[in-house]
């Protein structure tokens, strides 16, 4: 398992981890105290059970919390993505475990359609692992009025997306691939 529902008790390893430098100016939901922090973590519970948003706390393969991972914005089965994951834990492949697992329940259980991922175009760490995602496009040309609501002031943020119909058909490339490599 990668990813887990949301929990309180996840919050000093999580707080810990967000506040580092390297993680905190990515960090969309900003808590300044774990006071605070709590606060936002029993707010998204809420918000998660009155159907606003879907959140998860990425877990690495001994279940210890690593990051958090968010649909935000939930309007007509779509969504902006935020994601971070501890300092600690970079380049270790969980962000691409993270988002397959989380894209699979999103766009298989709650029947989201399109994910999109507003990612400033400093964040070149945010960039390239979107740009690794065999099933993510780079929106700002295919979505320029979203492009533009996003950059009122100039290109300030890089828009990608993620659509049900791409994400499934990576799935079924990638077990026929599986399957394939299994027989030979």
């Amino acid at each position: 398992m990668v990813l887990k529902r949301r929990d309180v008790a996840d919050c000093h390893v999580l707080y810990d981890l967000m506040i580092d430098p390297a993680v905190f100016p990515y960090v969309r939901q900003k808590a300044y105290s774990y006071e605070e922090f709590v606060f936002l973590t029993k707010q998204t519970i809420e918000l998660e059970e009155q159907g606003r948003l879907i959140s998860r706390t990425i877990v690495d393969e001994w279940q210890s919390p690593i990051g958090v991972i968010t649909l935000f914005d939930l309007q007509n089965h779509r969504g902006f993505l935020g994601t971070w994951i501890g300092k600690p834990y970079f380049g270790k492949g969980y962000n691409q475990l993270a988002k397959n697992a989380f894209f699979t329940e999103l766009f298989f259980t709650h029947q989201i359609e399109t994910v999109f991922m507003r990612i400033r175009t400093g964040n070149r760490r945010s960039i390239e692992a979107a740009k690794k995602l065999p099933y993510c496009s780079l929106a700002n040309d295919l979505r320029p009025d979203l492009f533009q609501q996003l950059n009122p002031d100039g290109h300030r943020y890089d828009l990608f997306q993620v659509e049900r119909d791409h994400y499934h058909l990576h799935t079924l490339r990638t077990a026929n691939t599986q399957h394939e490599a299994m027989e030979a």
